[in-house]
């Protein structure tokens, strides 16, 4: 009996101090700032961005939180005037993405805090430019793995439109289209030749001649910047070609949808 009359206040001191030991360590992981290590989760970064374009660009690049300025039901972005509520937005980002040409860009740039990384994207949907605006995006974002995988699936995509596309043209061949100046990458998924631009502006009497003795056989129209009838009584058919992706910040459906219009053109 003496025996056990020992061991047991021994056994009770080691479990305290077990306990003692546990309820330390709990309270130095939940004092642990995120991303400081011992399993935590670093924090995504806030994104905002002008359109759902820079915003495409952004979730293609890895990007999750992303905020959108201007609403996708705008037809025409640059027109937009920010309220202060987004101002106060950009005022909280990591990142802040624009493009040079939009004519609230001063706003944006005076409203972004102190911590807030200025970011000027070039919009183009050529994909070489696309690919190149994803990598830069990735290496600042930290998520240059989910840029390089989204690439992987773009260059899969962007390769099967070209081929359906190339294979649907009458008689086969490159043929002439006349393009607006923002939409001449639809051309390059078509594997049509350009031979001739025209816009932001109208055309004028004189470039209306020049680009109907080029006989193209399609006029690739800036769905959100459109003047109207490009080359009326040219023969050529006018294809309507929409830049900015939807409120899902995919890219991949604007290439989708641009070569079904084509397709549609080619088949009337």
């Amino acid at each position: 009996m003496a025996r056990t009359r020992v061991r047991i206040p021994a056994l009770v001191a080691l479990s305290a101090a077990l306990l003692l030991t546990a309820g330390c360590g709990d309270d130095v992981a939940s004092d642990a700032p995120a991303g400081s290590g011992g399993g935590a989760k670093k924090d995504k970064p806030v994104v905002v961005v002008t359109t759902t374009w820079e915003g495409a660009f952004a979730k293609a690049a890895g990007a999750e939180d992303v905020k959108v300025i201007v609403p996708q039901s705008v037809h025409h972005a640059p027109d937009y005037d920010p309220k202060p509520s987004d101002l106060a937005a950009v005022a909280k980002a990591d990142f802040v993405l624009y493009a040079p040409f939009e004519p609230y860009a001063a706003k944006i740039k005076e409203a972004a805090g102190s911590k807030a990384k200025l970011v000027e994207v070039n919009l183009d949907n050529d994909p070489d430019k696309v690919k190149a605006e994803v990598d830069k995006l990735g290496a600042l974002f930290g998520t240059a793995d989910a840029a390089t995988s989204w690439k992987t699936g773009f260059d899969t995509e962007y390769g099967k439109l070209n081929k359906d596309l190339q294979a649907a043209w009458p008689g086969g061949g490159s043929p002439a289209v006349v393009s607006q100046v923002f939409t001449a990458w639809s051309a390059k998924l078509a594997g049509a030749t350009v031979v001739g631009t025209y816009g932001p502006e109208a055309v004028t009497p004189a470039q209306l001649a020049e680009l109907s003795a080029k006989k193209p056989a399609l006029v690739l129209d800036n769905a959100h910047m459109s003047t109207g009838t490009v080359l009326p009584d040219s023969g050529a058919k006018q294809v309507k070609i929409v830049n900015y992706p939807g409120e899902d910040l995919d890219l991949l459906p604007v290439y989708r949808n641009a070569a079904a219009e084509l397709k549609k053109a080619l088949a009337s």
